[in-house]
């Protein structure tokens, strides 16, 4: 069975609702635009993460889609073309591990004057000399790399690896 139980501010399934409520019970939550929960053609649900701006659902055939807090309750499917492995969130940032090894990562650091579009544009995290990367995890405003090798490296705009 894959099922997936949300508890939340409101009575819909919805995320970023402004209107708190108590919680009363847990909804199971549906995906509206597409039947990507269905149980069929490897379409089950791998991992979620969620962050302040948004949640991600990590199928298991290798793609993800996300809701982030502008997004109007509508997912959208995430971008890139190789196979997702693991998806983490932050406050303002998210980064997506790639079968092939690869980490894109997106968000904006925490003194930004860019514009919160900014926010939405992925990069592919290339300084990692030639290291496999076997797994990630998103701080508040920083995101971490676990190597092969078993080295962690911060990633952010600070000596303390914050975005």
């Amino acid at each position: 069975m894959n099922e997936i139980i949300f508890f939340g501010r409101n009575e819909e399934p919805k995320l970023f609702k402004n209107e708190p409520e108590k919680i009363k019970k847990p909804i199971q939550f549906k995906f509206e635009n597409e039947n990507e929960n269905e149980n069929e053609n490897g379409k089950q649900i791998k991992q979620i993460a969620s962050g302040f701006y948004g949640t991600i659902f990590l199928f298991k055939n290798g793609k993800a889609i996300e809701y982030l807090k502008d997004s109007k309750q509508n997912p959208k499917k995430i971008q890139i073309e190789e196979n997702i492995q693991k998806v983490t969130i932050g406050a303002q940032n998210e980064a997506i591990l790639t079968l092939e090894g690869n980490v894109f990562a997106k968000g904006i650091d925490i003194n930004s004057k860019k514009p919160k579009e900014f926010i939405n544009i992925s990069s592919l995290i290339e300084d990692t000399n030639d290291r496999i990367i076997q797994d990630i995890v998103s701080g508040a405003h920083s995101i971490y790399l676990l190597t092969s090798n078993q080295n962690a490296y911060g990633i952010g705009s600070n000596e303390y690896c914050q975005l």
